[in-house]
């Protein structure tokens, strides 16, 4: 048992030894698709500019180029993205050099944090002034329909200062009703008459105090999801200060393809289409003043109302597939119980008629603000246009999608939420892999050095016996590595190891309690057999109540920690659990080999 185990974990830490190539990798932009066109082109591209790849491979819509060296990779990179432009995403990767047979069996090379391999790091701000706007159209929207409903008669709804809503109304007779009204219908709100026919609505200071940190913990939960349905290892995404946002993206060389990865600040929005609107007014932009005139991906208007059905906070879940009437993609969308009632009623009111799926994006303007700030453009555009063919709730399709590589990207945006508001980055930071490199090698060195020193004080002090630590010390490393290569959620980082190297220790402690017990039963006079027999099982609850708190206080860690903290929980209790294995299972193996079925007189001990 003791020696397939080991050789199971010999063989899965086998990936770590074959490092990773420099490659560049090829994507196609809002779920766009590369195709064997696209590879031949970039072969002679390559071809072309004397550049020889490792290997070049089209898998799943994605090209990667693999190189050997990292100038080859930066050259190629430039070359590509100057030919093929914005329609396709080109990044630097690192892409293991693991064996086809070993990946095949599910060999994989641990993954490193952002400390050891190298990474990109941004700071990122909230732009509340954009969520504070989006919440006062949200609420004059309200107003409409409230005022009209309670035929309140109004001439204008527009903004005032510090986010307020003014509502002047036709008949002054009125104001007393509607203000009481308005404060019943909107209690957080302070309302307050600010002439004979104007009614100032504006959030109080605790609101607006609300208001902010709900757009803050909303975006770190919807980043979050972002990275995770993306599959970036041990990604670190953190509060920093009132309206700030850390993200480190671990293994990402270029900062652009990790802006991408992040989706930035893309929000959906579902809105009415105004079938109403004649094609000739629609191409002349004579629209009524309740609608407004968006392009689609092709550059043809599409004439929508202003207002908002539903957003994608209201969005739980999202999956694409095949619409098995056209045979052509399409994406289920899940909503929670807010937005299916809304759903339902707007689908029941408006049946056959077309709705369009609108996506919003900010981008930098490449100008600031006077507080240095840089200040975003928003570009907009209808990426579906579908007929209501009947009523529906919390669950419906979204249909006349291009491809299944668009279904695909356009359920992660759905699944991972739509920003509350604009997060620009205010600082982004490469880590480069030299970094990383000098912190592995001197990890390794401080763990080799700390492994020397503990093999050659149990060899001097505990002879055979010290032999049988150090087979059972290498084995327990080699375990680790391989468990640690397994696990998807593990990542090695500088913390991680240094609880590597503690458990090394904690192997030892649990070699030197058995040993000591052993030599007090044969100094009480036990037979050298009886004696190595007491000696295990008499160390044996010691041990494991030892490790069992190292264990549990490991889980804490992990439990509470973040990022670094968690990668030392990680390698501290899978090494005491494995030690615990080496230690007592894997040295009693060497002992019964060596000493087993024999009449011994004297132990190497």
């Amino acid at each position: 048992m003791v020696i397939l185990v080991i050789a199971i974990g010999l063989l899965y830490s086998l990936p770590n030894i074959y490092g990773e190539d420099p490659a560049v990798q090829i994507s196609g932009t809002r779920g766009q698709q590369a195709t064997s066109a696209t590879l031949s082109e970039i072969q002679s591209l390559l071809k072309t500019n004397n550049l020889t790849p490792k290997s070049t491979t089209l898998e799943n819509g994605s090209i990667l180029v693999r190189f050997n060296n990292t100038d080859d990779q930066l050259l190629a990179k430039d070359k590509i993205s100057e030919k093929l432009g914005q329609a396709y995403s080109v990044a630097l990767n690192l892409a293991p050099a693991t064996p086809k047979w070993l990946t095949d069996i599910g060999g994989n090379p641990m993954k490193w944090g952002l400390d050891l391999r190298g990474g990109v790091r941004f700071l990122m701000e909230v732009d509340m002034n954009t969520a504070l706007s989006k919440r006062q159209e949200q609420l004059q929207d309200s107003l409409r329909s409230e005022l009209r409903k309670e035929r309140y008669q109004y001439s204008a709804i527009k903004s005032g200062e510090n986010f307020s809503s003014l509502v002047t109304l036709t008949k002054p007779e009125q104001l007393e009703a509607a203000q009481a009204f308005l404060r019943k219908q909107h209690p957080s709100l302070n309302v307050r008459s600010i002439n004979e026919n104007t009614i100032s609505l504006s959030l109080s200071e605790a609101s607006l105090n609300e208001t902010r940190e709900h757009a803050v913990e909303q975006n770190l939960t919807i980043l979050r999801k972002r990275v995770e349905e993306l599959g970036v290892a041990e990604p670190v995404i953190q509060r920093q200060g009132a309206e700030r946002i850390v993200v480190e993206l671990p293994g990402v060389q270029d900062t652009a393809r990790a802006k991408e990865i992040l989706g930035a600040t893309a929000t959906l929005e579902f809105r009415l289409v105004n079938g109403n609107v004649s094609p000739d007014a629609l191409a002349r932009g004579i629209v009524p003043s309740d609608t407004e005139i968006k392009l689609n991906r092709e550059g043809r208007p599409v004439a929508l109302f202003k207002r908002t059905i539903l957003g994608g906070e209201h969005i739980t879940g999202a999956s694409s597939g095949v619409d098995p009437r056209s045979a052509s993609p399409q994406v289920s969308v899940t909503l929670d119980s807010e937005g299916g009632d809304i759903m339902s009623a707007t689908t029941r009111d408006n049946l056959h008629k077309p709705m369009a799926t609108l996506y919003v994006e900010y981008k930098d303007s490449g100008k600031k603000d006077a507080d240095g700030k840089t200040l975003l453009e928003k570009h907009e555009e209808v990426i579906n246009v579908a007929t209501i063919q009947g009523r529906f709730g919390s669950q419906f399709q979204i249909t006349g999608i291009d491809s299944p590589a668009e279904a695909l990207n356009l359920a992660v945006l759905l699944r991972s939420g739509a920003l509350t508001a604009p997060i620009q980055i205010v600082e982004e930071r490469t880590i480069g892999p030299s970094l990383g490199a000098q912190n592995v090698e001197q990890g390794l060195k401080a763990g080799l050095w700390g492994l020397a020193i503990v093999i050659v004080f149990c060899v001097a002090y505990y002879k055979m016996f010290g032999i049988f630590t150090t087979v059972a010390l290498i084995a327990n490393m080699v375990l680790l590595v391989g468990l640690m290569s397994l696990l998807p959620g593990a990542t090695l980082t500088m913390p991680g190891i240094a609880g590597i190297i503690l458990s090394v220790g904690m192997s030892v402690d649990a070699n030197v309690l058995i040993f000591e017990r052993i030599k007090e039963e044969i100094r009480n006079g036990r037979p050298i057999q009886q004696a190595i027999h007491e000696g295990y099982n008499g160390a044996y609850t010691s041990i494991f109540d030892a490790n069992l708190t190292t264990i549990l206080t490991s889980v804490v860690l992990y439990a509470v920690g973040t990022g670094p903290v968690k990668g030392f929980a990680i390698t501290l209790s899978l090494g005491v659990a494995i030690s615990m294995f080496t230690a007592i299972t894997g040295t009693r193996v060497l002992v019964n080999w060596v000493y087993g079925g024999k009449r011994v007189e004297k132990l190497s001990i």
